[in-house]
């Protein structure tokens, strides 16, 4: 008894050992949380300077919803990592608030970073810095090496200029892809394809080794669209003879050749830049217009668009009323399930939509399309929770990016209006599934699969027996319905005839100016065409209803844990180390995932996918 009444003495004491270590860490805890707290709020927050230069510096591709689990970007934001993308709505909201603002002098655009940018995207930053010249603040425009992209940007500017040692390269549009039949026979796998549609190109890399006539014609027709548009408004923007843009690149080498080699004076010889300048001799132009920088007199006085958004959206985040149309974006494929921004997922994308309707300030939602298609099934519920708002009495207009085919047209179609940019991707209404079989790849090393079922569906669908005829059979009735319900839906929200659809369908691609000809949209225009269209539709008066973003958000202990960084950070505290850089083999491990990913992430229940190859670039 004394040796267990002893134990039960020991644990207890141990017991009040362990809680009192536990108060004592609490305590510390919250020592440091305060001390970092009042440190914080001790200090002066930053002042935007009262003259400067607002730098608006893309870094990346251009996008319509930064792609990860927000908490990721955030953590990454604060931890120094760049993310390659920049969002549009950020530009274009800078340089609204700028437009305005006594405080910025001119706009300074650095595109030496811009990879990559759809034209529907790079012409709504465009008419953005159109809206701001009028202002009468100029905007100048400069890069080491300007891609098409960032041209196309910078030639809406006031200046154009680059460094002496940089490149102007602009190569027109083209659409190509990896054609892999010859090397799916050489390891012997059976893919079985079934498609709907005589131009649904998606599946060809894997049924033939060069690109379908079919497929050929229509994206000749895409491109050649792309550029005529591109040079339109390059050579509107620069005043320029309307053949100056295809004169410069059919005859590149020729007028290299005259500049003795000089690719940068040759853009300049072509009216293309206003000056080339050093860096020094920008900064020296730039002080004419925003001063000096008030700690570096050899520096102009500069405020970075990160910078100034963060602080104009803490005096105007708010732009809800009492009555508001929604925007909800939907960007990336489109997967079952739930998915991160970026990428559409039937449920979260769904849930996104049902906020909408479960609030009642909303009256009217956009939803903002930029979508090459995916998964069938979960298009079809999203396309489900977009019934259930016009059901509700609150109409839906979808607002279409630089994309919006397939399955993105998908879950446009069923809206009340559809509009589109006219350089927007559409249509490609089509139907496709895919399953490869490796039994004849495991046979040359000696594997064989057999057994026995009670049906003829037993053992079907496994990847190391041939795929049966009647599964066969079975598979393409399932693609045909599904062709035939969407050209069906697309006429019935379409007000078309079957026939008319399956005409314009068969999964060609068109522009939005080609769109609005077959009658597969409503109108043409941006996102702003498309809020003012969904309050007309829901009777709210101008000027009287506000806007609404309904988006994934971080949850309170997300958020909690951010801004207890982002407190530690600005009192000094290097929160870099809290970090260790990746192992080789956990840098080898992310690259794997991502590998699988991209081959695992068709995941429709039923395996019948609204895909399209939209890449022009």
């Amino acid at each position: 008894m004394s040796e267990r009444n002893l134990f039960v003495r020991m644990m207890i004491s141990l017991w009040r050992g362990a809680n009192g270590l536990r108060k004592v860490l609490h305590l510390v805890l919250l020592l440091f949380i305060f001390l970092v707290f009042f440190g914080a709020i001790s200090g002066t927050p930053p002042l935007l300077p009262q003259q400067a230069a607002l730098v608006i510096k893309p870094v990346g591709a251009l996008v319509e919803q930064l792609e990860g689990d927000p908490y990721d970007r955030a953590l990454s934001q604060l931890l120094g990592e760049t993310q390659q993308q920049t969002l549009v709505q950020d530009i274009v909201d800078a340089l609204d608030h700028a437009r305005t603002d006594d405080r910025i002098t001119a706009v300074h655009l650095e595109l030496s970073a811009l990879t990559f940018a759809g034209l529907a995207k790079l012409q709504r930053i465009a008419a953005a810095i159109e809206s701001f010249r009028e202002s009468g603040k100029p905007v100048i425009a400069s890069a080491d090496y300007y891609a098409q992209q960032g041209y196309y940007l910078a030639a809406h500017a006031d200046e154009v200029y680059m460094h002496p040692e940089g490149l102007l390269f602009l190569q027109g549009y083209g659409s190509f892809r990896n054609y892999f039949k010859d090397a799916i026979d050489l390891l012997r796998v059976d893919w079985n394809v079934f498609r709907v549609g005589t131009h649904k190109s998606y599946v060809e890399p894997y049924t033939r080794m060069d690109m379908s006539p079919e497929d050929r014609e229509s994206r000749s027709r895409l491109i050649e669209q792309f550029w005529t548009m591109y040079q339109q408004d390059v050579v509107a923007a620069r005043e320029l003879p309307g053949n100056a843009i295809h004169d410069y690149t059919q005859n590149l080498v020729q007028r290299v050749s005259d500049a003795g080699g000089d690719i940068a004076f040759a853009a300049l010889e072509s009216g293309l830049l206003d000056g080339l300048m050093s860096r020094g001799e920008l900064r020296d132009l730039l002080k004419v217009h925003a001063g000096a920088d008030s700690e570096d007199e050899s520096n102009y006085s500069a405020v970075s668009m990160n910078e100034y958004l963060g602080q104009m959206r803490l005096l105007h985040s708010d732009k809800s009323e009492a009555e508001n149309v929604a925007v909800v974006v939907a960007v990336g494929e489109i997967l079952n399930g739930s998915q991160s921004p970026g990428t559409i997922g039937g449920d979260s994308t769904a849930a996104l939509l049902r906020q909408a309707l479960n609030d009642e300030s909303v009256k009217a939602v956009v939803l903002r399309v930029d979508s090459p298609g995916g998964s069938v099934f979960a298009s079809e519920v999203i396309a489900n929770e977009v019934e259930a708002l016009q059901v509700a009495g609150k109409p839906v207009v979808a607002s279409m990016s630089s994309v919006a085919a397939s399955g993105g047209y998908w879950i446009s179609v069923v809206a009340d209006q559809v509009v589109a940019s006219p350089a927007t991707v559409t249509g490609s209404i089509g139907i496709f599934g895919m399953f490869p079989t490796f039994q004849r790849t495991l046979a040359t090393v000696g594997i064989a699969t057999d057994g026995v079922s009670t049906t003829p569906w037993a053992g079907e669908l496994r990847p190391d027996r041939e795929m049966s005829e009647h599964t066969r059979q079975l598979f393409q009735m399932v693609i045909e319905e599904g062709y035939d319900d969407f050209i069906s839906g697309v006429a019935e929200h379409r007000d078309m005839d079957k026939e008319t659809v399956d005409s314009i369908g068969q999964g060609q691609v068109w522009t939005g100016v080609d769109a609005l000809e077959n009658g597969l949209i409503d109108s043409l225009g941006g996102l702003d065409d498309a809020i003012a269209i969904a309050a007309e539709l829901a009777s709210l008066d101008e000027g009287e209803y506000g806007q609404k973003k309904i988006e994934a958000r971080l949850s309170p202990t997300e958020q909690m844990v951010l801004d207890f960084l982002t407190i530690t950070k600005r009192v000094g505290i290097d929160i870099d180390r809290l970090v260790t850089a990746p192992t080789p083999i956990e840098t080898f491990a992310g690259q794997l995932q991502k590998l699988i990913a991209n081959v695992t992430r068709f995941n429709d229940p039923k395996g019948v996918y609204s895909h399209c190859f939209c890449d022009i670039n």
